[in-house]
């Protein structure tokens, strides 16, 4: 296993898709966060600026934002979508279009609008096609003023083609609006190529970060348009003069954060980021693409086990689900943590998530486990 990962003997961690474990040395930077706030307390808060500048940085980069000015910090991914959603200036009649295998985050938000007359076009997706973009592109009219979008489905583990969703909707003057929490930290991502108006992902998943820290990517000319509902000393531009009576919001991304930042987050985050910056986000996709692309191989090998997640190669990335012919996922997933294989019950699936670093042997391990309940 890499050293970064020195996880208990006794489990199989398969969860990268709900909360991933941390790196040592986020666990390390945690502990010195947490040393210095024992011993000097904010003595080096300058420092701390440093690292959480350093950590939009490594995010502007991560999602290929033109400026770092074009990062913020927020709690997490629901947040990011609610800004965006109660921020924008809807107009009654207006639609947004999404499919119905989104996560409840990227589901309810959009519905919350119905009380403003904004009409929410949830299309149904079928995994089984080798088209489901066609499906949410025809749902498209002259009132849709949003495509919502995550990445890679929650649950099936689709990939979709973000390329293709980003020309058109660019070419139509649509709003597109990309959870990418399923996606960054396990396969390239490129704002600027997908023509993605919005990005929002959490840390907590395959960034292997901590839970309460997301990012929130907005394209320069949309900030002034999102209105804004939350206000403090952090969200203005002259955010270091306290004495300053008058006020306006910051003409950088950090107008949507209003309060002091997760300043325990940031160093956290940062380490694992660092990691990822590290072995390069391209080595770890191969990865996390083989270890796929392995599941998917052995599963099928398994007369009783059925292969949920599509298996063309652009068509997954890092989640593949699964099921029994005969017995119940939720049987097979309580019995595989029972015995340490750590991984989701999904829809009608049990849902594996490897990350770059778990071992073919884990994969064999967690498969012949499943295939054995009964």
């Amino acid at each position: 296993m890499h050293t970064e990962f020195p996880q208990s003997d006794d489990i199989i961690y398969l969860n990268h898709a709900a909360v991933g474990p941390w790196p040592l040395r986020t666990a390390r930077a945690v502990q010195q966060y947490a040393e210095e706030n024992l011993r000097q307390g904010a003595r080096a808060y300058p420092q701390w600026l440093h690292t959480e500048r350093a950590l939009r940085a490594q995010l502007q980069r991560l999602v290929n934002a033109p400026s770092i000015d074009d990062i913020a910090l927020l709690k997490n991914t629901s947040e990011a979508l609610s800004v965006i959603a109660h921020g924008l200036p809807w107009q009654a009649g207006d639609n947004i279009v999404l499919c119905t295998q989104e996560f409840p985050s990227n589901r309810i938000v959009w519905e919350s609008l119905r009380e403003f007359g904004v009409e929410c076009r949830i299309v149904h997706i079928d995994i089984k096609t080798e088209d489901p973009e066609a499906a949410l592109l025809s749902a498209v009219d002259a009132q849709t003023r949003l495509l919502a979008v995550s990445s890679v489905q929650y649950a099936s583990g689709l990939r979709m083609d973000l390329q293709r969703l980003g020309d058109f909707c660019h070419d139509q003057g649509v709003l597109f609006c990309v959870d990418a929490i399923q996606s960054l930290g396990a396969l390239p991502f490129d704002a600027q190529a997908v023509h993605a108006d919005f990005v929002v992902a959490d840390g907590h998943k395959w960034l292997l970060g901590p839970e309460g820290l997301a990012v929130f990517y907005c394209r320069a000319e949309l900030r002034p348009q999102l209105r804004l509902h939350q206000f403090g000393w952090h969200m203005v531009e002259h955010y270091d003069d306290f004495d300053r009576l008058d006020w306006a919001p910051a003409h950088s991304a950090r107008r949507f954060e209003c309060g002091s930042p997760n300043m325990l987050g940031c160093h956290a985050l940062h380490a694992s980021l660092s990691l990822i910056e590290e072995i390069g986000i391209d080595s770890i996709a191969t990865n996390v693409m083989k270890n796929s692309r392995l599941l998917i191989d052995i599963i099928r090998n398994y007369n009783l086990l059925e292969v949920l997640t599509p298996t063309l190669p652009e068509r997954y990335a890092g989640i593949v689900s699964f099921r029994s012919r005969q017995v119940d996922a939720r049987r097979i997933y309580q019995a595989l943590m029972a015995q340490g294989v750590i991984c989701a019950q999904r829809g009608e699936g049990v849902r594996f998530s490897a990350h770059f670093y778990t071992a073919t042997e884990q994969l064999e391990r967690a498969v012949a486990l499943a295939s054995a309940v009964n």
